[in-house]
C-alpha cells in the first residue's frame, strides 16, 4: 500500500505570500456574482486571501462549488 500525494495540492490562503494584496479583478467579479446569487454584499477592500475565502464560503452558499 502507498500513500498518494496530491500532485498539487492547495495551499491555504492565509499562507500566501501575496495573500496581504488588494484582490485581482477576476476574484472581484467572481465574488459580486456569487454574492448576488446568495442575495448578500461584497466588502470592499478584501485582500486576496480573504476574497479567495469569502468566493469558497458563497460556492458552497450557492451550490457552485466542487
Amino acid at each position: 500500500m502507498t500513500d498518494q500525494v496530491e500532485p498539487n495540492p492547495e495551499k491555504d490562503p492565509s499562507d500566501w505570500t501575496t495573500g496581504d494584496e488588494p484582490m485581482t479583478g477576476p476574484q472581484k467579479s467572481y465574488l459580486q456574482t456569487l454574492a448576488q446569487e446568495a442575495g448578500e454584499d461584497v466588502p470592499e477592500g478584501l485582500t486576496k486571501a480573504q476574497a479567495s475565502a469569502r468566493i469558497d464560503e458563497l460556492q458552497q452558499a450557492t451550490g457552485r462549488g466542487s
